[in-house]
């Protein structure tokens, strides 16, 4: 389905009825990912998951967003629905969403349970060799954007991106590569503390992209947290172990299998 929230097309799927579940996807992913899921959940519970701006069959914000740039959005999305409490589930940038959404005093409704599956957020240490890294690159772009160099190397810029950046900035359009160092570059870690509500985390032991540790820590933040860690998996746990991810979810959200 497609509807237009404050004049952006958004890709969204609505299903089942109950108490309102919400699923954020994650960075450079969309709703297809989540068809399994949504499907487990709609037995019990009102499923709606969007393509966020800038992902899936979703237009593009219209400028360089932030993390509370689309916690915004989605409280604007779902101005809709008058359901007065809420169930949020997001996985990894989906997860930083979600924890900006909890440290808001104006909710319009409810967070009654998070869920938050390899999720972004903490920042990674800066190693000496990141560090080297990012100087390096910096001092490459400084010389390549001046109006000689780009006369005389037009493309030496951004082949200098593709070689230093990470798979998700190379992959995304000029506009979302904006957003992406906007948001990767914010610490969400002295926000967990403001999520009240029961809060469920589930972890790929062998995810790379956000590593266990992240949970590990996020459930000591987290006042009332518990984290389930699902072996043989990494960031796209709920995909890579969707059998024991789906007797997890039936089993916090009371859903018969």
């Amino acid at each position: 389905m497609i509807k237009t929230v404050n004049g952006i097309k958004i890709n969204y799927e609505d299903k089942g009825s109950g108490e309102l579940i919400v699923l954020l996807h994650g960075w450079g992913s969309n709703i297809k990912l989540f068809a399994n899921l949504i499907e487990l959940l709609s037995r019990k519970y009102h499923v709606v998951a969007m393509d966020m701006p800038g992902f899936g069959e979703s237009q593009e914000p219209p400028s360089a967003w932030c993390v509370d740039d689309y916690a915004s959005f989605v409280v604007d999305f779902l101005k809709d629905y008058e359901d007065k409490e809420v169930m949020l589930l997001g996985h990894s940038f989906g997860g930083r969403v979600i924890i900006k959404l909890n440290s808001r005093n104006d909710l319009p409704f409810r967070v009654s349970r998070v869920i938050l599956v390899d999720s972004a957020g903490i920042l990674p240490p800066k190693t000496n060799k990141k560090s080297w890294r990012t100087r390096k690159y910096k001092m490459g772009k400084a010389i390549l954007s001046t109006k000689l160099m780009q006369k005389l190397a037009p493309d030496a810029l951004e082949k200098l991106r593709v070689k230093y950046g990470s798979a998700d900035y190379v992959a995304a359009s000029p506009l979302m590569r904006q957003v992406l160092v906007k948001t990767v570059n914010e610490d969400l870690e002295p926000l967990l503390p403001n999520i009240k509500c029961p809060a469920l985390l589930v972890w790929g032991v062998n995810d790379t992209a956000t590593p266990l540790s992240d949970g590990e820590k996020m459930e000591k933040l987290i006042p009332d947290a518990g984290l389930v860690k699902l072996e043989n998996a990494g960031h796209y746990s709920f995909l890579d172990q969707q059998y024991t991810f789906n007797r997890v979810m039936c089993s916090f959200l009371k859903i018969e299998e």
